[in-house]
């Protein structure tokens, strides 16, 4: 799955987000803080789910909010758009509609299901961007989780359907299935404000021999992390050493795209990581009366991704 698709959206996203924060009413009303990690570094307010937040007066607000909504989705569908006509329907279209089946973690398959992650990943990842841009332009809480889980995952399936009728490519139920499971993630985490401190769903991205900086094609230096959080179980958040720390597992595969010939493996790994949102919020950012913009971009970085060198993993080939 290409990278560069959650990418075009992180930077839509901050820019609705910088002019949602300039027209709601009032400043916090989404309380979405407190659905990411950015906020999870230290004890949170109770929130109820977003089946319990009140509802809003829709499209009565200022500045139209459905056409604010309207804006958001249509821009992203856009952006992805435009890129995937310059990358990769390049080629054009044909009128028929052509499926593959790609298999799933095989060993016999195109790169062990490396690629099947990477659909989940980025569609959990714009679920996630996405309700935080319908939040900062003034939904509610429920209202926004929906926004975010329909819009990603209509891009993300628009995306198999058009592959389908492509020339270089065709559609794939096991992409459209991974799709679902990473909104449904997304979805899940939103909803869910004590498994969203508890839990993240990372990518912990390292060049392999052979390729440049290339994480959206290069799947051999991929790998795809659950990782549980000691700053999430409250017996443990206080504790000044285990905070930081995390217990992290993991797949990725070595050697699938490498030339023909080449052995595929497949692997598992097990260790533990470092919380660097944890560790700004104690050291860099200890002394801040609130969370500034840049605390919070950060901490929004680590939330999706591993940064690498901070985590130490032993691996298992299956």
């Amino acid at each position: 799955m290409k990278a560069v698709l959650s990418m075009l959206i992180a930077i839509f996203m901050l820019k609705a987000i910088d002019a949602g924060a300039q027209l709601r009413l009032p400043r916090e009303p989404y309380v979405a803080g407190y659905t990411l990690a950015a906020y999870a570094t230290e004890a949170p307010p109770e929130i109820a789910p977003l089946a319990d937040a009140e509802p809003r007066t829709r499209g009565k607000e200022p500045g139209d909010l459905w056409l604010r909504n309207a804006a958001l989705i249509g821009g992203s569908a856009l952006l992805v758009g435009a890129y995937g006509m310059n990358k990769w329907w390049e080629d054009g279209f044909t009128g028929t509609f052509n499926t593959e089946s790609e298999g799933w973690f095989g060993q016999d398959t195109r790169y062990g299901g490396t690629d099947k992650l990477g659909h989940s990943f980025f569609a959990y990842v714009g679920t996630r961007l996405l309700t935080l841009g319908f939040g900062a332009l003034g939904n509610e809480r429920r209202q926004a989780g929906k926004l975010g889980f329909w819009s990603a995952l209509g891009i993300m399936t628009a995306i198999e359907v058009l592959d389908g009728f492509s020339k270089q490519h065709q559609f794939s139920k096991e992409d459209a299935v991974m799709n679902v499971l990473g909104a449904g993630l997304g979805y899940l985490m939103e909803d869910s404000p004590n498994l969203d401190r508890l839990v993240d769903f990372r990518l912990l991205y390292r060049p392999s021999e052979g390729h440049g900086y290339e994480p959206a094609g290069d799947y051999s230096g991929q790998i795809y992390l659950m990782v549980a959080k000691a700053s999430g179980v409250s017996a443990l958040r206080d504790n000044s050493v285990l905070r930081y720390f995390e217990l992290a597992a993991g797949y990725g595969t070595q050697g699938f795209d490498d030339p023909p010939g080449a052995e595929g493996r497949r692997n598992l790994y097990f260790g533990i990581s470092l919380n660097l949102s944890e560790v700004l919020a104690q050291t860099a950012f200890r002394s801040a009366k609130e969370r500034s913009r840049t605390q919070r971009a950060a901490d929004l970085f680590f939330e999706f991704m591993q940064v690498p060198g901070t985590a130490a993993l032993a691996k298992h080939q299956l």
